[in-house]
């Protein structure tokens, strides 16, 4: 997908008082930006905002942080931040890669995967979100007993990530469909600008939640 560019939106990003710079010095020590120790729940892949905004306004006592690599898509969610003020919610711009830099073992609660880049070609599976590569970044920084939870209409793609989850010897798969909207699971289901418009096409949604084995 060719994503338009927006002038002037990276200075938008540093100037913003939504955005964090210099991510990695806040390592272990997330409850000190936001002023609290509630749960941290992050997005990687986050858009334009729509899902994690709406969780950070129904959901006060969770803290948010939306993770988006591409500046022109960021500013979007800066925009409704602007108008919202959410406390609750900031955002990062950066690599998804480097993840594990930015957040201690143990320090988040919930991962949020919705509709990320399939990557199609084989020789680029390991850049996945749901990859083996990615799901043993997760596990350095995930709770125990926390969850990551993925969204997508490629099929291909969602029978890769149940495949990658399974093969792995430290994830489990809790709950997975291949419908969403007309699954059990649909209730408190919080959609994207992308599940909006692909349900509106009658697209089915799949949906993957997964989270670490007992030791």
């Amino acid at each position: 997908m060719r994503l338009r560019n927006v002038p002037g939106s990276r200075e938008l990003i540093a100037d913003s008082r939504f955005t964090i710079k210099n991510e990695t010095e806040y390592r272990g020590k997330w409850n000190t930006v936001f002023g609290n120790d509630h749960p941290l729940h992050i997005e990687i892949g986050m858009g334009k905002g729509q899902f994690i905004m709406t969780l950070a306004e129904k959901n006060p006592d969770i803290n948010y942080v939306g993770i988006e690599k591409y500046s022109s898509v960021l500013v979007r969610a800066i925009e409704k931040q602007e108008e919202m003020n959410l406390p609750n919610l900031f955002f990062i711009r950066m690599e998804a890669e480097n993840i594990a830099e930015v957040f201690d073992q143990g320090e988040v609660e919930r991962i949020y995967l919705n509709f990320s880049d399939p990557w199609p070609k084989d020789r680029h599976a390991k850049r996945r979100l749901t990859s083996m590569q990615f799901l043993e970044r997760y596990e350095q920084i995930l709770k125990k007993e926390g969850h990551v939870i993925f969204k997508t209409d490629n099929r291909e793609l969602f029978d890769f990530s149940l495949e990658q989850a399974m093969a792995s010897s430290h994830w489990k798969i809790f709950n997975h469909t291949f419908d969403l909207h007309q699954s059990e699971y649909v209730e408190g289901n919080v959609m994207t600008e992308y599940e909006t418009k692909f349900v509106e096409k009658g697209n089915a949604i799949c949906r993957m939640e997964i989270g670490q084995k007992e030791t």
